[in-house]
């Protein structure tokens, strides 16, 4: 930790006690802000908070485009700042915030990529798993991620306490700590209870553990999935993620309305929801194809 500004670590604080974000989001904030800190430090010979301004925090993303830095990170680091900033005037610390007139990079979005349906159906008819205790958690780890869309981190932290099984849905919890319900089927629930009472320790909070007991790591249940995926798909990211934009595409491509998907993937705006359109438009392309005379 910068020992110059203490400010820093208070920022910190905030986000991990009171905003109650994960341990990655903290880390990514924690990394952008000492790069931007060290960035003053050998620049500007260590401004006070106080001093800190528009130039100087533009110099600092020029540097990052000279270093080939991707205007996607960029904007992530902005985006860290203009949160410290924030948090910064709330604490009467500074009257006004220098990001006010920092202008964030465009960046073409891209389309997300998924599994095709088939695909998916050939991994959960086709593909066996074992019948130990790691095919029995790889199994249902693939299954509850694309039946509920949840994101990696949501799901190593799942407690049995969130199935409501009377009720036959789950209660996520997301980032900021926000709670959203996503229904489940029969054969999810099914699953879920008999992997519960099959646990190697029955006690253990976390509902996806490994055969001592300990919760899983995110880097286990990322390779778990890119191994499996890559049994049934040639896409070239295979992770808990593409899961997520499978689960939301093939909403959208049968229907679902936007506004509901939105709420299922527990986003704070419909703008990011919207890349999911893209699919139905291609699959409207297609019957108008396939049904129209003049096609």
């Amino acid at each position: 930790m910068l020992q110059q500004y203490p400010e820093l670590e208070s920022f910190l604080n905030y986000l991990r006690f009171e905003k109650r974000y994960s341990q990655h989001t903290l880390i990514a904030y924690q990394n952008d802000l000492e790069s931007f800190l060290n960035f003053l430090c050998e620049s500007f010979e260590t401004p006070s908070i106080k001093e800190i301004s528009a130039a100087m925090i533009r110099s600092w993303l020029a540097s990052l485009k000279e270093d080939a830095i991707t205007s996607k990170s960029i904007n992530r680091k902005i985006s860290s700042l203009k949160s410290f900033f924030k948090f910064l005037m709330c604490e009467g610390l500074i009257e006004s915030t220098p990001m006010s007139i920092i202008i964030a990079p465009k960046i073409s979005k891209r389309l997300p990529v998924y599994v095709e349906e088939k695909d998916m159906q050939t991994l959960f008819n086709y593909v066996e798993f074992s019948d130990d205790w790691q095919g029995k958690t790889e199994k249902l780890i693939i299954q509850l991620f694309y039946a509920t869309g949840m994101r990696i981190s949501e799901l190593i932290n799942l407690k049995e306490s969130q199935i409501d099984f009377s009720y036959r849905h789950i209660k996520i919890l997301g980032k900021g700590n926000k709670e959203r319900i996503v229904p489940l089927n029969v054969d999810i629930l099914n699953l879920l209870s008999n992997y519960i009472q099959q646990k190697p320790v029955p006690f253990a909070k976390n509902i996806f553990i490994n055969k001592n007991g300990k919760p899983l790591y995110a880097k286990q249940v990322y390779n778990l999935v890119k191994k499996n995926l890559s049994l049934v798909t040639t896409v070239k990211k295979r992770s808990p993620h593409i899961l997520r934009h499978s689960f939301a595409t093939h909403l959208t491509n049968n229907g679902a309305d936007l506004n509901a998907v939105k709420e299922l993937l527990g986003h704070s705006s419909l703008a990011a929801t919207q890349v999911y359109t893209h699919n139905s438009i291609d699959k409207l392309k297609e019957v108008f194809k396939k049904a129209h005379p003049k096609a």
